[in-house]
């Protein structure tokens, strides 16, 4: 058997140029993915096939050259990519090429089936084993159906092509025409990060659980994510696409696999882009399975694993939530790709996060990506009815099981500060949200965030965003009619709206409110708020908390007060003043526990509180400079 396969392997050798010889007029090609393009057969299919007339050539993202889609070629080869990549945008967008709109899940079904027929596949393989099998090496994805479905499969031999495990191998006796070359293969440089990209990043990492399982795509903000997350723990992967930064991870031993619900212990991918050193490293490394895209991009596969988290990016979103990501302004700029199956999956995932992630602006800051409506001629590629969490460098709009007023205020809040009275205005305009809604052009100060062990549960302490106002309406009429009465010093039937709405709209600088929220659950919880408002003439800020019934006496009042004078005593505050019912002890308790000078003057059965920071202790004399310079 050994000898029989490498005796029909020996004839098989081929030129390029001859093996493209046997493409008939009229066929379908398809071309390998990404950094498996087989270029030496692009080549030959352009400078040797003048016998080739009205073939259509198919694929996904590629990163070589595409001569095929050169201007005087149209007679002889259309082009429809799956996804728009660099090499190709321009002719997509001339008119010179065409764009089929599909989830990358289904394309290896409409391959599979015919409905996209394919008759020849041009592929880059690893040298076979001793069994006579290639591997597909870097890209599996929909080149296995493809390959599997071809009446003519004509492979490159690459010995630079790493050969990766899973459903990648292809037994030579498949392939008619094998044509050696020994070529690097193509390598994604990353592009540098900036300030916008690590903000972005690291909002997004703080939705992502130790033990989750990772989605990630292309681009700067996907790596930014990805650095973000190196005191994380035992995440895994299950992605269409495999960077670089993911081998990072590996090393750093964040990155094990443990948790995962399927496939523990493997990082599985459909393709893999980036450097040499990501080639060399997924060479036969049985941590790594390649599957193909109706395997990894399927929904329900997705949802299997606990915790999912997808993460993926868009060109503009608007106030209700619709996610445009391959077409702006009528012109197509990338596809569909897997965002919507990644994005379905994790929602489907028990603890899962779908995320879209994005820069506020474009076009230098001149444009805002986050839009009233989105312009005409995008494309919608995540419906409303999808979308779960928007983030930018401004922070994170949690939009699932959200209205459309919601939706609006939370998604002006983390647009750029420069377009959010634009924005809040075309809000009011459409009837999204009320017409007294104000949202804050202050930057959100997220440096304040912070997490915190409690009682049992991992705590989040935030600034409060003007998106809380709900959340925190729902906090007060929970709390019981002693409580609401020793927070506001009368009896309180209702908290209406307005009373709301004055409570969020901070700027962080003449007032600052935090939040402890719970965000284990199904939504975030809201167990207590301290609130301050500097009064300019004194330099003191007026103080008032409240933490809900079942909550007191665990130490959030603590919790917060020490965080409220942290932050006070940064901003130079002389300290704080706060109005306290005689009977609230544990109220009393907390500021003689803060740290400050606290004096209290009683009256008519009410404390008036004033709290100072200590005067700063006088230095010692210190003699070691003057024994120094003796010295």
């Amino acid at each position: 058997m050994t000898t029989d396969w490498k005796t029909r392997y020996a004839d098989k050798i081929s030129s390029p140029q001859a093996a493209v010889k046997l493409i008939h007029r009229g066929r379908r090609i398809l071309i390998g993915s990404g950094a498996a393009e087989p270029t030496s057969l692009v080549e030959a299919l352009v400078s040797h096939g003048d016998h080739l007339a009205d073939n259509e050539i198919v694929h996904l993202l590629t990163l070589g050259p595409a001569p095929y889609v050169a201007p005087g070629l149209e007679h002889r080869f259309r082009h429809t990519a799956f996804f728009i990549g660099q090499n190709v945008r321009a002719a997509v967008q001339e008119g010179r090429a065409d764009f089929m709109p599909v989830f990358l899940s289904e394309i290896p079904s409409l391959i599979r089936t015919r409905r996209v027929r394919i008759d020849v596949v041009l592929v880059q393989v690893s040298p076979p084993d001793e069994h006579g099998y290639v591997s597909l090496g870097v890209s599996v994805d929909i080149v296995r159906a493809a390959v599997d479905s071809a009446d003519l499969v004509i492979a490159e031999v690459n010995p630079n092509m790493p050969r990766a495990l899973g459903d990648s191998f292809v037994h030579v006796s498949r392939i008619e025409k094998l044509v050696p070359v020994d070529r690097p293969l193509y390598e994604l440089e990353p592009e540098p990060l900036d300030d916008v990209c690590r903000a972005i990043g690291r909002h997004v990492a703080s939705l992502i659980p130790d033990g989750a399982t990772l989605q990630t795509g292309i681009g700067r903000i996907p790596h930014a994510v990805i650095e973000a997350l190196r005191t994380r723990h035992d995440l895994g992967v299950h992605t269409e696409m495999l960077s670089d930064s993911i081998v990072d991870l590996v090393e750093a031993g964040v990155i094990t696999g443990k948790k995962k619900t399927l496939l523990p212990g493997k990082i599985v991918t459909s393709f893999v882009m980036g450097s040499k050193r990501l080639y060399d490293w997924v060479h036969d490394n049985p941590a790594v399975e390649l599957r193909p895209s109706e395997f990894t991009n399927d929904p329900f596969v997705i949802a299997r694993h606990d915790n999912m988290i997808a993460i993926n990016s868009a060109l503009a979103v608007d106030l209700t939530g619709q996610v445009a990501a391959d077409t702006l302004m009528g012109r197509f700029f990338s596809g569909i790709g897997g965002q919507v199956d990644f994005i379905r999956g994790a929602a489907r995932s028990r603890g899962g996060k779908p995320i879209i992630a994005l820069p506020s602006t474009a076009k230098e800051g001149k444009a805002s990506r986050i839009q009233a409506g989105l312009e005409e001629g995008a494309g919608i590629v995540t419906s409303r009815g999808d979308v779960h969490y928007i983030a930018t460098e401004f922070g994170v709009a949690d939009l699932w099981g959200k209205s459309i007023r919601e939706r609006a205020t939370a998604l002006t809040e983390i647009a750029h500060p420069d377009f959010r009275a634009e924005l809040l205005n075309a809000a009011k305009a459409r009837k999204y949200v009320f017409v007294d809604q104000t949202v804050s052009r202050a930057r959100y100060p997220w440096e304040e965030e912070s997490e915190v062990e409690l009682a049992g549960k991992r705590l989040r302490v935030r600034p409060v965003r003007a998106a809380d106002l709900e959340t925190l309406q729902d906090m007060f009429y929970r709390l019981s009619g002693e409580s609401t009465y020793l927070r506001f010093l009368q009896h309180k039937k209702s908290h209406p709206y307005e009373e709301m709405l004055d409570l969020v709209n901070l700027d962080y600088t003449s007032n600052m409110a935090l939040v402890v929220c719970d965000e284990t659950g199904p939504a975030p919880d809201i167990l207590a708020m301290a609130r301050y408002d500097v009064d300019p003439a004194t330099g003191f800020a007026d103080i008032a908390f409240v933490v809900r019934d079942e909550w007191q006496g665990k130490g959030l009042g603590t919790l917060l007060m020490r965080r409220m004078a942290e932050i006070g005593r940064e901003r130079g505050l002389a300290g704080f003043t706060a109005t306290v019912h005689s009977t609230n002890a544990k109220m009393l308790g907390v500021f003689h526990k803060s740290g400050l000078k606290v004096r209290t003057t009683l009256d008519s059965g009410v404390y008036s509180v004033k709290m100072r920071y200590p005067e700063p202790e006088a230095p010692e004399a210190d003699l070691a400079p003057i024994s120094r310079r003796r010295a």
